[in-house]
């Protein structure tokens, strides 16, 4: 996760005071490529918030002042931008990117790249005139051979290595050609795996009477950073759904409990940010009441392994929550500046900002040298720069021990045992206990492995990897692995049983390519590369994509434990579906699901979900709710039919992310994959539109 939510509080207690913003002009930072000067024009999104569009070739980018010590420039995440300050970036890649700019107090900038490559594309997508194709099947399947097209059903007989079908209507042009007669299911590979993330609260509510949970309210206006309601009972409701799309993983979004409170969202701190999303724990050891009760996390594993899917949980091992009034309240942790006590209602979480201030002046109520901070994390848990807790370096500098997003930051490093923080050790409910010897690192794997072996969780989607020590998550999967056994010998019976744990990593902008990190726990990472590079071009037409098609199975040909998890959108990045534009998601459909090595649907892709709300927080519209009611409108439904087809194809033939990838014909574009006796040919003879 790319957290954007507020700074750390000794730096809102100097930085919102009660006097109103001050408009600002637009930013003067000077911008270079290899040396040039450019002048974009600034885009105005806000009063203090500007944006460009950059046409960039290969090169450096500067940005800032050249005489100032260069910092490296990442992209799509939030770099503080103070006087003096310069960045480089290396332009690998010409296109189009997007500069943010916040001038201000808070000052700020991110580089946005582009969806879709701006290099010139070699092939041009033609269109298909709806008639009959032949296609070269040689080497792939034998003359006289029975073949059937599973996107249509038609079957048709391999003659002097050829074979004719005409695509159905629909289609996109498509031919998904398998053998007609009954085969040896292939065993499932994990290259091969269709990982649906859905982000639990904004999927589907099963249970509305978990809503409000300790105390969460709707803010009554757009509701960008409030629960919405869904939950484990919502998720075990539309198994048979994922099921349809050829699913067999489901990664959700951390179910144990979270803050209970809201900070300010965004760089404006203009909406309620609660932990929606899973990324600000408070217990490990509790499921979170919003998610449901043991048994409806029982409930939905068990279901879900009935119908042969997976259930991951997103995991965090570098942070915890932010601290809020609510849990200062409830958990009698921190301290209130002298005479601010009555400036706070009864319940502490109603507060409400004068009409001149935004949501992160609460901060000027807190005290946050108070010695009763010692009641919260702790210093010998966290790096927090608040009391006496140390304070964490920029996370540029040391991205082990630096703090993102000013989240208090784990001392997963340290070989120092620690007591439970003293909040855990008083609070109730919680299963956290006390252990000779543990150290932080010891505690937390204790906690997220307790959810593999008592409840069969199947894997886990690591946060923020790049972030903590690569010891530390050996450490993790050593001891998740283990716990897998442990379920596994206590249920033989379930279909999963025996099956190994399974980690994936996010390190943020990382590729397909092997990885030091593979060595220390982790049996993929996302691979960011798909998004930038391929899905835009190859929602077009495939053959956009046979190069990096090819490369993508010839890695995971040489390397047979190698692995990668591709995507098109996501809650860090952007929405495909952003675009509008049902032809391309039709076309996305093919282009992710039939790339090799394992693949990341995001809740939606396969319905056209709209961005939502989003405020200061360029990412929150990426995690509306799912757009249940607009399943029935005939175009989403044959968009989700489409989706459906090809990933039931997918779910059938391990060779589609694990077999070696050879293009058969250009004219019309046809590839195979082989993987032992499973064998497939894709043809595509031609998008529906020229583009």
């Amino acid at each position: 996760m790319r957290p954007l939510p507020p700074l750390s509080p000794p730096i809102l207690a100097l930085c919102f005071g009660l006097l109103a913003p001050v408009i600002q002009a637009e930013p003067q930072v000077p911008i270079r490529l290899n040396g040039q000067f450019l002048q974009p024009t600034w885009e105005t999104l806000a009063q203090d918030r500007f944006a460009a569009e950059l046409e960039l070739t290969k090169g450096t980018l500067e940005l800032g002042t050249g005489e100032a010590e260069q910092k490296p420039l990442k992209p799509f995440q939030r770099h503080a931008l103070n006087a003096g300050d310069r960045f480089d970036f290396d332009v690998v890649k010409p296109g189009r990117y997007r500069l943010l700019v916040q001038t201000g107090d808070d000052a700020n900038l991110r580089l946005l790249p582009s969806l879709q490559p701006q290099e010139p594309v070699e092939q041009a997508c033609q269109p298909w005139n709806g008639e009959a194709v032949q296609v070269p099947v040689a080497g792939v399947f034998e003359d006289d051979q029975r073949l059937r097209d599973a996107y249509s059903g038609n079957t048709t007989i391999v003659k002097d290595g050829k074979v004719e079908l005409t695509p159905a209507p629909g289609s996109n042009g498509l031919l998904l050609i398998e053998a007609a007669d009954a085969r040896p299911v292939p065993a499932r590979d994990w290259r091969n795996a269709t990982v649906y993330f859905a982000l639990t609260d904004r999927f589907a509510n099963g249970d509305p009477n978990n809503d409000r949970s300790y105390g969460r309210e709707p803010d009554g206006a757009q509701e960008i950073g409030t629960f919405h309601g869904g939950d484990l009972k919502g998720l075990t409701s539309k198994l048979d759904y994922l099921t349809k799309l050829g699913v067999d993983a489901l990664w959700i979004s951390a179910p144990y409990e979270q803050i209970h409170g809201w900070v300010g969202g965004g760089d404006k701190g203009d909406f309620r940010h609660y932990a929606y999303h899973g990324y600000y724990p408070l217990d490990y050891t509790q499921l979170d009441a919003n998610m449901g009760t043991e048994a409806d996390l029982r409930e939905l594993i068990k279901q879900a392994h009935a119908r042969g899917i997976r259930v991951l949980f997103d995991v965090v091992l570098n942070h915890a929550g932010y601290s809020t009034l609510a849990d200062m309240q409830q958990f009698g942790f921190g301290g209130l500046r002298d005479g601010m006590a009555q400036y706070l209602p009864e319940r502490w979480t109603a507060w409400q900002p004068e009409p001149y201030e935004q949501l992160h002046a609460y901060h000027n109520l807190i005290d946050y040298d108070h010695p009763a901070w010692s009641r919260w994390w702790g210093k010998d848990w966290v790096r927090a720069g608040i009391a006496d807790y140390p304070v964490p370096p920029s996370v540029l500098v040391d991205p082990l021990k630096g703090s993102l997003a000013f989240l208090p930051d784990f001392r997963t490093e340290s070989e120092t045992p620690v007591r439970l923080p003293e909040f855990l050790r008083h609070k109730q409910p919680t299963r956290a206990v006390e252990r000779d010897g543990y150290r932080v690192r010891d505690y937390l794997n204790e906690w997220l492995t307790t959810w593999v072996r008592e409840f069969g969780v199947d894997g886990f989607r690591a946060d923020t990897v790049m972030h903590v020590e690569p010891t530390a998550w050996a450490q993790l999967r050593q001891q998740a692995e283990q716990a897998r056994r442990d379920w596994s010998e206590a249920n033989p019976d379930d279909p999963l049983a025996g099956e190994p744990f399974w980690m994936v990593g996010e390190v943020f902008g990382h590729g397909p390519e092997i990885s030091d990190y593979q060595s220390n726990g982790f049996d993929a990472l996302i691979n960011f590369a798909f998004q930038q590079e391929v899905a835009g071009a190859a929602s077009d037409c495939l053959v956009r994509a046979d190069k990096s098609y090819g490369h993508y199975a010839s890695m995971l040909a040489d390397n047979p434990r190698h692995n990668f998890m591709s995507y098109a959108s996501s809650h860090d990045t952007a929405l495909f579906s952003a675009q509008h534009d049902l032809e391309r998601q039709r076309g996305l459909a093919s282009a992710l699901l039939l790339s090799p090595g394992a693949v990341q649907i995001y809740y939606g892709d396969e319905s056209a979900r709209a961005f939502g709300p989003t405020g200061s927080d360029p990412y929150q519209g990426t995690r509306s709710d799912m757009n249940w009611s607009e399943h029935t409108k005939p175009e989403i439904a044959a968009l989700i039919d489409h989706w459906q087809r090809i990933g039931q194809f997918r779910a059938r033939h391990p060779a589609i992310g694990a077999g070696r990838h050879q293009q058969l014909s250009n004219q019309p574009y046809a590839f195979s994959r082989v993987q032992g006796s499973d064998r497939v040919v894709v043809v595509q003879a031609g998008a529906l539109v020229n583009r």
